[in-house]
């Protein structure tokens, strides 16, 4: 007996490829009211998990589907399972999950294999070609390209009593896949794919992921591959979906049944393609072939992450000095970053115009790793454009699309090979020769402050420093400006950044209207050098930092040197854990609630918060808010849910205006009010989870310690329920949470609940 050995395999990210029909019917007979908090709360989602919130990592986008198989597509790559099973719940906690149903799923990792390179054993290490690790990387940590369409199946390799793939040698397997990779070649710069593997995880062996501007590419891709053998003999499929790529800003377009996204018209019977084509350039897909096989081929030798492809470039090649001083005119430092080439383009465009087309070109141009930086910067009425490249090559490319844009002459380019200065004309030293060093700029622009004053200040902005124990100091710049502004300036400092493996993390946030740029780094000489770029980011204030010690260091100075701290909510968080009671965590799920109690008519209440609601939709720290009626006709409750808890604390002056509050969850000092404990039930569970629930009231009742604890129900949605309780102190609340009465209620929970309940504090 012959056991062929499988060639390895290196994976990437989790994939989830949800899809969802949409209740037409439930849709058109529910009210207004219901509609627009189900549009609100799914772009809401959309836009959350688009921008990452909930990862450091990956990425997402929501596709229109066409056909009867489903209405829609959420694509998500996560780092873990555990985050794509928390972006299912978190879809299912949405009242737009009420007007959906699961039409199918695809579970899946991001995959290579050896048959693209040989020394592919046992991972990525095994591979000498810095070049090809550094491609099949790209492979499985890819970027969701912005494409106007998307083609997913699902596919196996036939195990047949005639055609059996895996009974086939290994060089007789590679020789079909090179084949097949010849074809796919030939649709580079059409064709963008991500392969998946999902043997084990799924019914099929692989997922495939096509994506294109042109449908008819992805067919005649495709239809070329049916005749390869690796196709034709090897090859089967399930079910096909296709669909085009739309903002979740749109979401309300779609189900209004408008055109997405919205930005393109219809004309006809067919879309504007020159202006759709001129709002997605340049092409979208890179260099690596698209295929139709599960198993990855071996790709041609191009670019590593490929590169927009256009005409003859046309700006004017100039000396690197001539650029250089064009570019500081503008305010832009090309000696700070590692581009090879730069282009510059002036404009007597208006500048909010010019910058809303190269937002749109820079969102392509990011799909690139041979792309730096891309900005549009204003000085005495004149508008430029300022392109930065890793290649010569690249940048002309990029020139064509740049030469196109409103208002736009000729430009100007230049090598900028040897532009790079080194700190203070120095050579680096050991240091940064074996660590990969950190970016040079002048001295730092930061005040030194004590790290617990450092820990309170971010932590109001959701950074928790004891997630980044490799972090050993930390930098905090306030800005004044939106944090929308900062984003793209602070995207191309990070892509510097990362080139240092001191860096840690740096990150755009925003709460109550503040704007923050929080920056964490290995050690203080790479903060301090990093600090000069921060200083400089548009309306930056000066900043702070703070060093912190690993828990030897504290240790040897006595506990003097401060760790990443906790307060008196994460010990009773840490109490729960304890119990194995979900607390809530970080990344999103870390929240604080202010509850009000109010005697004012339920009507007149829910239009009053609906009012205020939307002011607080204009903080990134605001999760929710929502009036829920005690089930048994006491006083309402406004419930408002918040990511810290000094927004807690403002959002609740403004709550305390609303009509008839008669009192606050945590008024009396003296009691100890527990947590507010959400609860999503099923449908068809909501009548036995109320009666279960007036069993264990009963249980509290007879309970040392306990005052009241009431049951309200979500006023726009019956199966949201909140549970707050009232005890004498906290010891009589964690009695209760270590009961059997409670480990009952949990085990039911199991059963019954939609998602996992979220325990949240009482701020």
């Amino acid at each position: 007996m012959v056991r062929r050995r499988p060639p390895g395999t290196e994976e990437g990210w989790y994939a989830l490829h949800d899809l969802r029909r949409i209740d037409w019917d439930a849709w058109r007979d529910a009210p207004e009211r219901l509609r627009s908090r189900a549009l609100e709360e799914g772009i809401d989602y959309l836009q959350s998990h688009e921008a990452l919130d909930d990862a450091e990592e990956g990425g997402s986008a929501v596709f229109s589907i066409v056909g009867h198989k489903a209405d829609l597509l959420v694509l998500h790559l996560r780092p873990t399972l555990e985050h794509l099973d928390r972006a299912e719940r978190r879809f299912e906690s949405t009242a737009l999950a009420e007007f959906t149903e699961r039409a199918s799923s695809y579970v899946s990792v991001t995959e290579v294999s050896g048959y693209m390179h040989e020394d592919l054993t046992d991972g990525l290490d095994d591979v000498e070609d810095e070049g090809m690790r550094n491609y099949m990387r790209q492979r499985i940590y890819p970027e969701i390209p912005d494409a106007d369409h998307v083609c997913f199946y699902p596919m196996d390799k036939r195990r047949g009593p005639e055609h059996n793939w895996y009974d086939l040698p290994f060089e007789e397997r590679t020789e079909h896949m090179s084949s097949h990779g010849d074809i796919g070649r030939e649709y580079a710069g059409k064709v963008t794919q991500i392969i998946t593997g999902s043997v084990g995880l799924d019914d099929h062996e692989w997922g495939v992921t096509l994506f294109a501007d042109d449908m008819t590419d992805i067919k005649h891709l495709l239809y070329e591959m049916r005749f390869d053998p690796s196709t034709s003999k090897f090859a089967e499929f399930g079910h096909f979906y296709v669909g085009k790529r739309f903002p979740p800003s749109d979401l309300g377009a779609l189900f209004a049944g408008e055109a997405i996204p919205t930005d393109e018209s219809l004309q006809g019977d067919t879309l504007d393609s020159e202006d759709s084509n001129r709002a997605h350039a340049p092409d979208h897909a890179t260099e690596d072939a698209a295929t139709d096989h599960g198993e990855t081929d071996e790709t041609d030798e191009s670019d590593s992450g490929g590169r927009p492809s256009s005409g003859e470039a046309p700006h004017e090649e100039v000396e690197v000095a001539e650029f250089v001083q064009a570019a500081n005119a503008y305010g832009v430092d090309v000696s700070e970053t590692d581009a090879g080439y730069g282009v510059l383009f002036e404009s007597d465009a208006d500048v909010d115009e010019l910058t809303e087309e190269v937002d749109e070109l820079r969102e392509n141009f990011d799909h690139y790793d041979t792309h730096v930086r891309t900005v549009v910067r204003s000085e005495d009425g004149t508008a430029a454009v300022v392109s930065l490249w890793a290649s010569e090559r690249a940048a002309n490319t990029a020139s064509g699309f740049l030469g196109d844009l409103p208002g736009v002459g000729s430009g100007i380019g230049a090598d900028l090979e040897g532009a790079t200065k080194e700190s203070d004309g120095e050579q680096a030293d050991e240091e940064t020769e074996s660590s990969g060093g950190p970016p040079t700029s002048g001295g730092p622009s930061h005040e030194e402050i004590v790290p617990e004053e450092f820990v309170r200040r971010v932590h109001r902005f959701g950074i928790r420093l004891d997630e980044y124990p490799e972090a050993g100091y930390a930098l905090l710049f306030y800005a004044d400006a939106p944090a929308e502004e900062l984003v793209d300036e602070v995207d191309g400092l990070r892509s510097n950044f990362d080139h240092y493996d001191t860096h840690v993390m740096t990150t755009v946030r925003a709460d109550s209207g503040d704007t923050a740029v929080i920056s964490l780094w290995a050690n203080e000489r790479a903060a301090n050098t990093a600090s000069g770029f921060l200083a400089d980011l548009s309306g930056a204030e000066p900043g702070v930092g703070a060093e912190f010690a690993d828990d030897a260091d504290a240790e040897a100075d006595g506990g003097a040197a401060a760790t990443h701290g906790t307060d008196e909510d994460d010990d009773l968080r840490s109490e729960l854990d304890d119990l194995d009671i979900y607390g809530g965590q970080p990344h999103g799920e870390d929240v604080y609630a202010r509850v009000l109690y109010s005697e004012a008519d339920l009507d007149e209440l829910h239009e009053e918060l609906s009012t205020l609601r939307e002011r607080f939709d204009e903080y990134d720290s605001h999760v929710k808010s929502a009036v829920y009626a005690d089930e048994h006709g006491g006083r309402s409750a406004v419930v408002s849910l918040w990511k810290t808890q000094d927004a807690a604390d403002r959002a609740g002056e403004h709550l305390a205006d609303l009509p008839d509050i008669v009192g606050r969850a945590d008024e009396d000092e003296s009691t100890f009010g527990t947590m507010g404990m959400f609860y999503t039930v099923k449908p068809d569970y909501r009548e036995e989870f109320v009666e279960t629930f007036e069993e264990v009231g009963e249980a509290l009742g007879r309970m040392e310690g306990h005052l009241e604890t009431h049951l309200l129900v979500n006023e726009d949605d019956e199966n949201d329920m909140f549970i707050a309780s009232q005890w004498r102190q906290k010891e009589d609340a964690m009695e209760f949470f270590r009961s059997e009465a409670f480990r009952d209620t949990v085990e039911f929970g199991r059963e019954v609940l939609a998602d996992r309940p979220r325990h949240v504090f009482l701020a």
